[in-house]
């Protein structure tokens, strides 16, 4: 777990410094949310199950088994690109062998396409084409957002579709109280959006997002009731992004400069650090080790990038249409 949210930690940390330089055109930052998606992903049959993740999941997708060459290559644009061949925004993500679903840049898109994946598990285990306890075959469907994009109509419909048929479906909300600028209390009457989970039926669980056991131990209860049968669950995990909204965003000018100094010094990152040091796990030598491999690690990933080609022009129209 420490060190997927390392990992994803120095290659947000990276694409920004790449963004200043000048050599990429966009980021979006998932710094703050690692606890979240690192918990989220070791709670899963990583690369079976299936994933709808949004745009700050740089570490859940990096613990299913993206890699830091595959996100710097969209970062770029080059040629290799795993996503979309070169032709989407970076932190789009896709990946067909690992089941992460592509997405798409409206928000809460995902949502009912993950219920949908869901309830087409369902069918299956209904109907004898799959063994509901194979671990080789999916049997879950996870979708991740923000909270801002709870106040979108396809948030609303995937909710229901997964509470009325019992499909074994889970959305975690990573709440960081601002949907770009606009903040929580303007987007809801209700203190946390788990609360409205009993509007559709489904088991609605509030976890504080910075603590990545805390997200795991959720994560597997609702993962269990998921392969059991026992339905759709939505996770509201409690965070901060650490950075603005994304490299086009000035955060000053909505978020007092004392509210994000005091989330810095509640990084899930260090507090995890600090949970490992103190039982033994951890220690400053193999914290080392980690750092110079991880940094190693996005070295590589970002020389492979800058020195890999352009797509070729002539292959600006393939994939348009689907061939028989």
């Amino acid at each position: 777990m420490y060190w997927y949210m390392l990992l994803a930690r120095r290659t947000d940390e990276r694409a920004w410094l790449l963004h200043r330089q000048g050599k990429i055109a966009f980021h979006i930052s998932g710094m703050g949310h690692e606890a979240t998606q690192v918990g989220a992903a070791f709670a899963i049959q990583r690369g079976v199950d299936y994933v709808a993740p949004y745009y700050r999941d740089l570490a859940l997708c990096l613990a299913i088994g993206i890699t830091p060459r595959d996100f710097m290559l969209s970062l770029f644009g080059k040629a290799g690109e795993i996503t979309s061949k070169a032709r989407q925004m970076p932190s789009h993500w896709s990946h067909k062998p690992l089941h992460i679903l592509s997405t798409s840049s409206p928000v809460a898109t995902q949502v009912p396409q993950a219920a949908g994946l869901a309830f087409a598990i369902k069918y299956k285990r209904e109907n004898g084409l799959i063994d509901p306890n194979d671990a080789s075959q999916p049997r879950l469907a996870l979708t991740c957002l923000g909270e801002g994009s709870t106040s979108q109509g396809e948030w609303h419909e995937g909710m229901n579709w997964a509470g009325v048929h019992k499909l074994p479906f889970i959305c975690i909300v990573q709440n960081n109280n601002y949907a770009i600028s606009v903040p929580i209390e303007q987007q809801m009457a209700v203190s946390h959006v788990a609360e409205r989970a009993s509007a559709y039926g489904v088991l609605g669980v509030t976890v504080d997002g910075t603590d990545v056991l805390a997200v795991y131990d959720v994560m597997r209860a609702a993962v269990e009731r998921a392969y059991n049968g026992e339905g759709a669950t939505l996770i509201e995990a409690k965070c901060y992004r650490l950075t603005p909204h994304s490299s086009d965003d000035d955060d000053r000018t909505y978020r007092p400069r004392e509210e994000v100094e005091e989330a810095k010094r509640a990084d899930p990152i260090l507090r995890f650090e600090r949970h490992l040091l103190e039982r033994g796990i951890l220690t400053e030598a193999l914290k080392q080790e980690y750092e110079q491999r991880v940094r190693q690690s996005v070295d590589e990933a970002q020389r492979y990038a800058e020195n890999a080609p352009y797509p070729e022009e002539s292959s600006l129209y393939e994939d348009v249409y689907m061939t028989t």
